[in-house]
């Protein structure tokens, strides 16, 4: 858009990185009820912060904070927080986010047995057809960008809807290797329980996000 003439056109400036120091003023000590306290102000921060701007350096940046800050920062900060709470709802983007990123073929393998089996979901969820590491990395990304150029609730019920494809995935792939690696079955089992339930917490946060009761 041009400006007219006479107009004040503001100079641009360069975004402010972000830095561990960024959640000192966030620091709860060892009081549970300060961490908790500082977990919600830091998430509400946060969260406002990347819904105000509209730079998309500043959406890259949060979409990336695990990366720059480390997992361990953000779990420290968010992990023990109530899974249907604002704070631990970010940790569920982040933590989803991070385990993509990290593993993507195997997501991919995951998410392509339970696709078929969770076609609402699928759908939901956004990820490019056919979906192989690249594209589940993209979606990743996307669904917490969403949290923060986009909307909150609906960004929730994407990563619940790729909880619940992946899962029914690692219950399909439990129930082939079942009889080959009865551990591994296990595991795959209890994982897909695991996943699940963070999808219902998710969806659980998504409605609060809509009637305001999220915090």
């Amino acid at each position: 858009m041009s400006a007219t003439p006479g107009s004040h056109v503001p100079r641009p400036h360069k975004p402010k990185p972000f830095a561990p120091a960024d959640f000192e003023p966030f620091a709860g000590g060892s009081d549970p009820a300060r961490v908790s306290e500082a977990a919600h102000l830091a998430a509400q921060a946060l969260v406002h912060r990347g819904r105000k701007s509209d730079d998309p350096a500043v959406t890259k940046r949060l979409v990336k904070l695990a990366d720059q800050q480390g997992l361990e920062a953000i779990a420290e900060l968010w992990a023990q927080s109530p899974a249907r709470s604002l704070p631990g709802a970010l940790w569920r983007l982040y933590a989803l986010r991070a385990a993509t990123q990290q593993d993507p073929e195997r997501i991919s393998i995951f998410f392509r047995a339970g696709q078929d089996t969770a076609q609402v979901s699928h759908v939901v969820a956004g990820v490019a057809d056919p979906p192989g590491a690249d594209e589940l990395k993209t979606m990743a990304d996307a669904i917490l960008s969403g949290a923060f150029d986009g909307d909150f609730d609906v960004a929730l019920e994407r990563s619940a809807a790729f909880c619940r494809v992946v899962a029914l995935g690692q219950s399909r792939v439990a129930d082939e290797r079942e009889r080959a690696d009865g551990a591994h079955g296990d595991r795959l089992t209890r994982n897909a329980a695991q996943l699940i339930k963070t999808a219902e917490d998710l969806e659980h946060a998504a409605a609060s996000w809509r009637r305001n009761e999220l915090d």
